[in-house]
């Protein structure tokens, strides 16, 4: 089946965070949700469980954890067990129990900056002391690495108790390779530090990037690493307001801790659509759906880098390798108010690089319609003109 991503769809006046708190005459490209309805599969299987009438407290059925036990497995080539499965109303709830659960105040926890800002707030929120290991930049290469030698250091320096690791890497659009998974984990393994893997991006790969998405889980493995791996189908299928995400784990002990700081948190329940969405997404038709999606989304990143490009030849754009979220780097402009000017002459609502810990750069949300981004490209590239001169 063929789907039609180019189809306008309106968000206006729907309490839609994205579009809602923007002006009528805003394009908002921020915050990261798509404006893509989300799989037939999935809507007509919410559809017919609204149908039922009836909304109460719901058990999570079996074919919950089978469906992420065949996803996991026929997508992206891993095996989980059905008693490693947690479940919690969100990848950020579920980041935070799992630092609860794990970490005592006043811990380490290392992350990679630029960093998705709300690893700042759940390293923060439970009491633990923020490790910053910036990852190393090239404007020439527009491609972020990683220098393990100082990464190294660091650990040996700092004694973090877990890693919190982006898989895909949100905002630097990496998607790490087995090398470099591999060394981390190594690391880890080594100082005894366990790795905590958000891989809520997992399902947008560039499809000529030419290497798949690697779970961490299995690659921690094979050298004795410690692991937690925290997931959801909001990013890939555009269901984040139904708020439902899964934790696996293989240590029961572990388990157990964080079982026990999803209920201190009170986020141990997940409402009665979202994991009927989770088993219609996990499927061969999500997966097909899914598939083209990700064509499409990146047919669009390169007409926005080609743009760009057009008009500011020396304008280093990370390479686009997972996420659906551009990475500018503005060199020395400063971000914050780059950004407020953008919103504020040019109506184009965009993140700056300040709130992922990296000044100096923009996160543009390239999920949607190829005519919507094509008008807020034209209005980025008249901005940056008037705010370059």
């Amino acid at each position: 089946m063929n789907y039609n991503f180019d189809t306008p769809i309106s968000r206006r006046h729907t309490d839609c965070v994205k579009w809602d708190e923007a002006a009528p005459d805003e394009l908002p490209l921020w915050v990261a949700d798509m404006d893509f309805e989300t799989a037939p599969c999935v809507r007509e299987a919410i559809i017919r469980r609204a149908q039922h009438g009836v909304y109460g407290y719901a058990l999570v059925p079996e074919g919950f954890y089978d469906s992420i036990i065949w996803w996991q497995r026929q997508r992206h080539g891993w095996q989980v067990q059905r008693d490693w499965i947690l479940y919690t109303s969100g990848v950020v709830p579920a980041v935070s129990a799992i630092i609860k659960g794990l970490c005592h105040p006043g811990d380490g926890v290392l992350t990679f900056t630029p960093a998705y800002n709300c690893f700042f707030s759940s390293i923060r929120n439970n009491g633990c002391r923020l490790v910053d290991f910036p990852l190393s930049w090239s404007p020439a290469d527009e491609r972020y690495t990683i220098d393990f030698d100082a990464l190294e250091r660091t650990l040996d320096r700092e004694h973090p108790r877990l890693f919190l690791l982006c898989n895909p890497h949100n905002p630097s659009c990496r998607v790490w390779t087995q090398e470099e998974l591999s060394h981390i984990a190594s690391l880890c393994a080594a100082r005894d530090i366990t790795v905590l893997s958000d891989e809520i991006h997992c399902e947008f790969v560039h499809p000529r990037l030419g290497r798949p998405f690697l779970p961490f889980a299995p690659v921690a493995d094979a050298v004795g690493c410690h692991w937690v791996i925290a997931n959801a189908p909001n990013k890939a299928f555009n269901i984040a307001g139904l708020q439902t995400a899964y934790i696996i784990s293989p240590d029961a002990d572990v388990r157990a801790r964080i079982d026990r700081a999803i209920n201190d948190n009170e986020v141990c329940d997940i409402n009665c659509f979202s994991f009927v969405a989770l088993q219609a997404a996990y499927t061969p038709e999500g997966a097909e759906w899914l598939d083209q999606l990700n064509a499409y989304i990146y047919e669009g990143y390169h007409q926005f880098r080609t743009a760009l490009k057009s008009a500011f030849p020396s304008l280093p754009i990370a390479h686009l390798e997972g996420t659906y979220l551009a990475w500018l780097d503005i060199h020395s402009l400063p971000s914050s108010s780059l950004s407020a000017f953008l919103r504020h002459d040019y109506r184009l609502w965009i993140n700056p690089g300040d709130l992922y810990g990296q000044p100096g750069f923009l996160r543009v949300n390239l999920a949607t319609q190829h005519a919507l981004l094509a008008t807020a490209t034209s209005r980025l590239i008249q901005g940056l003109s008037a705010y370059f001169k």
